[in-house]
């Protein structure tokens, strides 16, 4: 049976995309920080879908860590046939007023280990000559963000990174598709601290399942960008025909606090 990793795989889209692959057959590598989240999720997933879906709880913001995950699961014996590089986090407020920490986490785990995973298992995957990677990007990657200045960078690194790479692997048999979402209804606001920003207010929250299920799509079609919710469509647009300096500012008044 073919098997699918999927780090942030407790949550939001990455709990959804689980069900999803596992409803199509997939095994699954699932992968988190929280132990205690991940082994309850492998126990619905394994007795919902009878599938395999071991748990591997890693923090991949921490030096080292991607190595050691990709040592486990090759360790175990675990061919992987789609990584869903799906783990990433926000974080809201001006850059210089921010915890340094903090953001250079945002980079480790929102680019430093989708690169380093891509790297490790994209190798194995063109060696057999097939196999598909999911990237999480965002609508976030069409503009500057203001107030979220490493975030949106970092979502734009994955658009640009992806698309790159799986023009270098065409004709290979493996696939790259960067997933963007618009604002979507999971945890991932809370904990970036945008309640007291004008987000919610200007655009309607996507449903996860949605999202997961476009993702899952556009992997299995070989598409390069899922775009999804008319909002990223038009940013999409918008970023292509509005000056660069008119949507920064745009974007600066609706990530701002307000007042």
């Amino acid at each position: 049976m073919a098997c699918a990793l999927v780090t942030g795989a407790t949550g939001g889209i990455g709990s959804e995309l689980c069900a999803i692959l596992a409803g199509n057959g997939y095994d699954l590598v699932l992968v988190a920080r929280s132990e205690g989240k991940l082994a309850r999720l492998s126990e619905h997933l394994e007795l919902a879908y009878g599938v395999e879906a071991p748990a591997f709880p890693v923090d991949l913001s921490e030096p080292g860590c991607a190595d050691r995950l990709f040592q486990a699961v090759t360790e175990a014996g675990i061919v992987v046939d789609i990584l869903a590089n799906n783990a990433g986090f926000g974080d809201q407020g001006a850059f210089l007023d921010s915890d340094w920490e903090r953001q250079t986490g945002m980079v480790d785990l929102n680019i430093r280990a989708l690169m380093r995973l891509s790297y490790l298992f994209g190798n194995e995957m063109r060696a057999r000559g097939h196999g598909r990677i999911l990237n999480m990007a965002s609508v976030a990657a069409f503009t500057a963000g203001p107030f979220m200045p490493v975030y949106f960078a970092s979502k734009a690194f994955v658009l640009s990174f992806s698309q790159a790479l799986g023009e270098e692997l065409r004709g290979s048999g493996v696939t790259v598709t960067a997933l963007c979402p618009g604002t979507t209804d999971t945890g991932f606001w809370d904990a970036a601290g945008m309640d007291a920003t004008r987000v919610f207010s200007l655009m309607r929250a996507q449903s996860p399942r949605s999202v997961a299920e476009l993702g899952y799509r556009a992997l299995m079609a070989g598409r390069p960008v899922a775009l999804h919710s008319p909002a990223t469509h038009l940013a999409n647009i918008a970023a292509r025909l509005v000056p660069r300096r008119l949507s920064t500012w745009v974007c600066g008044k609706v990530l701002s606090r307000r007042g």
